[in-house]
C-alpha cells in the first residue's frame, strides 16, 4: 500500500502489483457501465479495484473522485448517487464485513 483515504466511510487505496495478487484482485468478477447516473445503497461491503474510466461518489459527507487505479471499499449501509462520466470497469466483490 503506497496512499490511502478515507471519507464518508469510504477507504481509497492506491495498491501495488504485490498487495493486488496478495489479495487475488484479478480473480474477482468484473463490472462496467456506461456513462450514466443512478442511486446507490449498500446491502454489505463492496471492495473494488477500477480497471478503466471514472467516476463521481456523492455522499452526504461529500464527493469521492474515483478513477482507474483506485482500490476502493465502500462500507455496508452507504446510500450514494453514482455518476459515471467515462465508462467504468471494475473487479469488485461483496462480504459482510
Amino acid at each position: 500500500m503506497t496512499e490511502s483515504k478515507l471519507k464518508a466511510g469510504v477507504r481509497i487505496e492506491q495498491l501495488d502489483d504485490n498487495e493486488l495478487e496478495k489479495r487475488n484482485v484479478k480473480s474477482w468478477p468484473i463490472w462496467a457501465k456506461e456513462a450514466s447516473r443512478f442511486d446507490w445503497t449498500y446491502d454489505s461491503q463492496e471492495e473494488c479495484y477500477f480497471l478503466e474510466g471514472a467516476v463521481t461518489v456523492q455522499t452526504p459527507e461529500g464527493d469521492l473522485a474515483l478513477k482507474k487505479g483506485d482500490f476502493v471499499t465502500f462500507p455496508k449501509g452507504l446510500s450514494c448517487v453514482w455518476e459515471v462520466s467515462q465508462p467504468v470497469k471494475k473487479h469488485y466483490r461483496f462480504s459482510e464485513t
